[in-house]
């Protein structure tokens, strides 16, 4: 009798309740499938894009992070983006960089009309060690792929001390 009364339980195909579930069971095994198909449906959308396969990697790209005695050098992946898309910037010894794609596609045909857009951003901050002279960075962008140097002070490069190990 109390199946009757919940109303996601009617029609559209549902499966029948269990005698021994909740409701709330069955409010979660909804919401779980309503989940799936949503998810599923946005994989099925963006599959033929091909900057947007693998988004979790463009929304935070790889970075590679690499020092020398004289510079601390950070490479940051970021395919199908020009120079005007990234932003660089240092903000209390933290190296930000930020970038936004945006992708069209239109296509006519004596048909129909199809216009697809899909935005996508993101946020990437490095902690910086002290000792790196902040007004000296630069940052180039090749091929997709975006190289900020920054350089070491003449003191932090004077810091550095080799020390010996010793067979005990």
């Amino acid at each position: 009798m109390s199946r009757s009364l919940i109303p996601w339980r009617r029609g559209r195909g549902a499966a029948p309740a269990r005698a021994e579930e909740s409701p709330f069971d069955a409010l979660h095994r909804e919401m779980t499938s309503l989940f799936d198909s949503f998810f599923r449906d946005v994989e099925q959308t963006f599959r033929g894009w091909p900057a947007w396969r693998g988004t979790p990697a463009f929304v935070s790209p790889s970075v590679e992070v690499s020092e020398t005695d004289d510079e601390l050098r950070v490479t940051a992946e970021l395919p199908g983006l020009t120079e005007k898309d990234v932003e660089v910037s240092v903000d209390n010894d933290v190296l930000i960089l930020r970038g936004e794609k945006k992708q069209e596609r239109e296509e006519k045909k004596r048909s129909y009309h199809l216009v697809e857009r899909a935005y996508g951003r993101f946020e990437r901050e490095i902690p910086l060690p002290a000792g790196l002279d902040l007004d000296k960075v630069e940052a180039k962008f090749k091929n997709g792929i975006l190289t900020v140097v920054l350089p070491k002070t003449p003191e932090a490069k004077s810091q550095r001390r080799v020390v010996p190990v010793k067979e005990v």
